[in-house]
């Protein structure tokens, strides 16, 4: 199967295309807005929620395609947190935090940063790729709210069907990084009304969450694994995830299948009463674990890395 790599333009910025020809599949990648997901198409149809545009995301961090969630996904409870033997307060004065509806810091610092460079790209019969790098050392700002030096090393690659996006965390500094990092991805299936999207969910239990979303440490059996997404709604944290953990967003004349390969343990899944998009948030740790550490936070030591994979399988003609 023929594949390419084309440089394109998104929203006034460079962005790459990875192409599987004759399956008509696109993933657009924006390497100075983060290495976010801009769009995925299939035969010409949006399979990503654009919400406001790639303008509203690098401007505003609106709900928008696939973007990273580095150095927490999900919440923290409060401005500041302890971890690997460091105490931090987050400054929004000097940093790039942002807020959800009750004020808790969200999704990280690193949003959609510039600072990714590009450092290899290759397209033949087998597949198209893209590597890119984030230096944190180069980086005051991050570095102010989350001080553990580290690089992030990011291939997203396209063979047939199947994405896959693998990220590789490196502590380059003295001191041991914790891991709390994750992806947003608004899948959506065009033509498809949201009351007929089938789900099937890999859910095995689910967090409790206090009124501003935060797990308050008790659990119970995950209500729904399977059926209609239909009026449910979803802003749910799950622990505990069955194997294979495989998340199928069915309709139309097919299905996107996500799966966490490597190294997610925990996912959030997303969909708001109406929207047209749900998420399958995969996620290294759970909420709010870079401030409450114990066993759910791993550290990487001074020298040694960590790899966390998930992909995407676009399954015969999603949507309609």
């Amino acid at each position: 199967m023929a594949h390419e790599l084309r440089e394109t333009v998104a929203g006034g910025l460079d962005a790459l295309e990875l192409h599987a020809v004759e399956r008509e599949i696109v993933l657009t990648l924006v390497p100075g807005a983060g290495m976010v997901g801009a769009s995925l198409t299939h035969e010409g149809r949006e399979l990503l929620h654009q919400g406001g545009g790639l303008a509203a995301w690098v401007e505003q961090g609106k709900t928008f395609g696939i973007p990273l969630l580095h150095p927490w996904a999900n919440r923290l409870e409060r401005l500041s947190y302890g971890a690997a033997g460091r105490h931090v307060l987050l400054d929004p004065e000097r940093m790039p935090v942002t807020f959800d509806g009750g004020g808790l810091p969200i999704h990280g610092l690193l949003h959609a940063s510039p600072r990714w460079t590009v450092e290899h790209r290759q397209a033949d019969r087998g597949g198209a790729s893209v590597g890119a790098r984030y230096d944190a050392a180069g980086d005051a700002a991050l570095l102010a709210g989350f001080p553990f030096p580290h690089t992030l090393d990011l291939t997203v690659s396209l063979r047939g069907d199947l994405l896959t996006w693998s990220l590789t965390l490196r502590a380059t500094g003295d001191v041991p990084v914790p891991v709390s990092f994750g992806w947003h991805p608004y899948l959506r299936l065009p033509g498809v009304p949201r009351s007929e999207w089938e789900l099937q969910l890999p859910l095995v239990r689910e967090a409790l969450l206090d009124t501003r979303s935060l797990p308050t440490g008790q659990t119970r059996p995950a209500p729904f694994t399977q059926g209609p997404l239909g009026e449910r709604s979803f802003d749910d944290l799950f622990p505990l995830l069955a194997d294979p953990p495989e998340f199928v967003l069915a309709g139309g004349g097919g299905a996107l299948r996500l799966r966490f390969e490597a190294g997610y343990r925990c996912a959030q899944v997303y969909s708001p009463p109406g929207a047209d998009f749900i998420c399958f948030e995969p996620m290294t740790a759970a909420t709010d674990a870079l401030r409450r550490g114990g066993e759910g936070l791993r550290l990487v030591a001074p020298g040694e890395e960590l790899t966390a994979v998930w992909s995407l399988l676009v399954e015969g003609r999603p949507g309609a």
